[in-house]
Formats: C-alpha cells, sequence, structure tokens
C-alpha cells in the first residue's frame, strides 16, 4: 500500500512539473513575439506617371529689333510713334550729318582724280607697247617703268572707289528702316536729337507681337518628362476668366545654370492682338514618363541628415534602400533606386526603424 501511494505521488509531482515546464515556455514564447513590432508594408509596383503642373511664364514677341543709330548725327524726321504699325523696309527715321555728305563728296571727286590719271598712264603704256614693237625704238627699262606706273594708277583707282563705296555706305545709314513687320513699341528720341553709336537707349524699338512666344521654365525634375499633348493651356492676370492656347516650338536643350529650369517655347498667334507681350502668363502642362516608374506613398519615402531612403523588409528583417525622388504626385511620390517590382516596403520609413530590425509585416493597399 505504502508503495502504491508513493508511485502516485511520484507521478503527481512528475505532472506538476511537466505543466509548470509547458506554461514557462508558453510565456517565453508570448514574450518573445511581444517583443516584435508590426508594422505596415504594401508590394512595391510600378505605375504610369501623369500631373497636371502650373508653371509661370512669360510672353515675349516673336521678333524684337531696338534701334539705334549706326553713324553719329541729328534726328532730321521721325515718321513713327509708340502704337503705329510698320512694315518691313517702312521708312522709320532720317538722320542729318552734313559732314558725312561733304566727305562723300570729296570722295566722288577723289575718284575722278584716280581715274583721269589712270587713264593717261593706260594710255602711255599702250603707246610704249606699240612702238617697243619696232627691235631697238623702246628700252626694255622703259617699258617696264610704264607698265608699273600704269598698275600703280590702277590701284589707286580701286583704292579711292572702295573709299568711295564705303562713305556711300555711311550715308545709307542716315535713313533707318523697319527690319521686319511689326508694331513701335518704345520710342526714346524727338527730332532735333544728337544721336551715335554710344547711346544708352535705342531711338525706337521694334516688335512683331503678331505671333507671340510663351516661354516656360520647367524645373529640372521635370525635364525628362513629355506633354500628354503639344498644346498647352495658359491663362494672363490681366484676362484670368479666358483660357488661351498655344502649341510647342521648341525646348532649349540646356538648363539655366540660375535657377536649374529648362526653358520650353509654345507658340500663340496673336491674330487680334488681344495679347501682349511682356504679359505673364500661368501655363497648365498635363506632363507623364514615357514608360511607368516606381510611386510610393509619400510617408513611405524617409529623409535624414545622410540619406533620402525607404525601408525595404526581406526575410523579416529591414534594410535601408537609398532612393532619388522624382515627380512629387502629392499624396504619392516617384522614386529611383536599388529596387525590384515585388519588393515589400514599410508604409511608414522613419530612421528611428533601424536596418536589420525584425518586424512582423501587415500588409495593406496603396
Amino acid at each position: 500500500m505504502r508503495l502504491s501511494y508513493s508511485i502516485i505521488s511520484l507521478s503527481l509531482l512528475t505532472v506538476i512539473i511537466l505543466a509548470g515546464c509547458q506554461q514557462s515556455s508558453s510565456k517565453g514564447e508570448m514574450t518573445k513575439t511581444a517583443d516584435v513590432d508590426s508594422v505596415a508594408v504594401f508590394i512595391l509596383q510600378k505605375d504610369s506617371v501623369n500631373k497636371q503642373i502650373t508653371f509661370p511664364a512669360e510672353l515675349v514677341p516673336l521678333e524684337r529689333a531696338e534701334i539705334f543709330a549706326k553713324v553719329s548725327g541729328y534726328i532730321s524726321a521721325l515718321k513713327v510713334d509708340i502704337g503705329d504699325k510698320v512694315s518691313k523696309g517702312q521708312l522709320l527715321v532720317v538722320l542729318e550729318a552734313p559732314e558725312m555728305i561733304a566727305n562723300y563728296a570729296a570722295a566722288n571727286a577723289d575718284v575722278q582724280t584716280a581715274r583721269s590719271k589712270y587713264l593717261g598712264s593706260l594710255d602711255a603704256y599702250k603707246r610704249i607697247v606699240n612702238a617697243a614693237k619696232v627691235d631697238g625704238t623702246v628700252a626694255a627699262g622703259e617699258l617696264e617703268k610704264a607698265k608699273s606706273q600704269m598698275l600703280a594708277d590702277s590701284a589707286s583707282l580701286d583704292a579711292e572707289r572702295s573709299k568711295t563705296n564705303a562713305y556711300a555706305q555711311l550715308k545709307d545709314y542716315l535713313t533707318i528702316r523697319a527690319p521686319f513687320s511689326g508694331i513701335i513699341t518704345q520710342r526714346n528720341a524727338d527730332a532735333g536729337t544728337l544721336v551715335s553709336t554710344g547711346n544708352a537707349k535705342p531711338i525706337l524699338v521694334v516688335e512683331n507681337i503678331s505671333t507671340l512666344r510663351l516661354r516656360v521654365p520647367v524645373p529640372e525634375a521635370y525635364t525628362a518628362t513629355t506633354p500628354e499633348t503639344s498644346v498647352v493651356n495658359f491663362t494672363v492676370d490681366a484676362q484670368p476668366d479666358i483660357t488661351y492656347q498655344a502649341k510647342l516650338s521648341r525646348k532649349a536643350g540646356a538648363l539655366n545654370l540660375s535657377n536649374r529650369t529648362e526653358t520650353w517655347e509654345f507658340l500663340y498667334q496673336n491674330n487680334n492682338s488681344q495679347l501682349k507681350s511682356g504679359m505673364f502668363a500661368n501655363a497648365i502642362l498635363k506632363l507623364g514618363r514615357k514608360a511607368p516608374t516606381f510611386l510610393v506613398p509619400s510617408a513611405s519615402v524617409a529623409t535624414n541628415l545622410e540619406k533620402h531612403f525607404v525601408i525595404r523588409l526581406k526575410d523579416g528583417k529591414t534594410e535601408w534602400v537609398d532612393v532619388r525622388s522624382g515627380i512629387n504626385m502629392g499624396d504619392k511620390i516617384e522614386i529611383f533606386g536599388s529596387l525590384t517590382e515585388g519588393d515589400t516596403l514599410l508604409a511608414r520609413a522613419t530612421d528611428e526603424i533601424k536596418a536589420g530590425t525584425v518586424v512582423a509585416a501587415i500588409f495593406f493597399k496603396k
């Protein structure tokens, strides 16, 4: 009997010890599980990038010319004023410079003198050549001397003619004509004003505003994108309720180093002159990538003093992946880096989650 009671007591003690071990083991597992943080994650996928952005822009004329005087003189007549429409070749300004007219007349007289001298030496040379046909009549030195004199007089005549042409060209500069058809937008002188090449301000400014250039400075991040269409909508502050359209003409092909933008130029047919050059505009561009790229929630990209990164979950552990940001879509942002489609990323990245941390993933849709 005593032996039976001892066996029963020993069996009960063994059961209690095993139960205690199992309970202790269960608590350890619960504690270990409780130490692992749960984080929201998503599967990285590529998506199309399309965004409508408003950029500040400026309207400039298709052509613009500042009219300066090529020669010094007084304005004899000013044929136009601001707002006047002009045609190509139309007379705009007449200058008066009497000394230039006198120089041209003197140069003409010098041409006549040189021509007479040349004709005389040419005649003398021809006579000597004819006389030299008879042996012993003319010495060889005399013939050569006559030829040299004739050639020298011919060169002098050419020089005087060139000088006269130069004075004639300068005389033509006394009349200033429109380089193209357009409108006079500035007038900075009156009749009687002395003008020269050293004037700080132009006499007139001519602009061709039948077509206007809409110049849009596009930030560097968007220069690799392509417009959805070649037509852009824009508004101006003077008429904010009216939307105009311009067609893409050209891109600068290089960045402006002062503000890191590329100029895109659109052409607007200003047939009724309803818009003015110099107006500021707001251009609405619809931009996109040619191929899909990675778009992630903005909160999944973290930045500290050293890195711009996302946190990837691999084999239950976190790792930091350096990325570069592209187009900001508001709630989403375009990223570039050593990533592949199908990677698991944390929905909210922070530098408090160190690389190599063990976490439990909770998936959600972006």
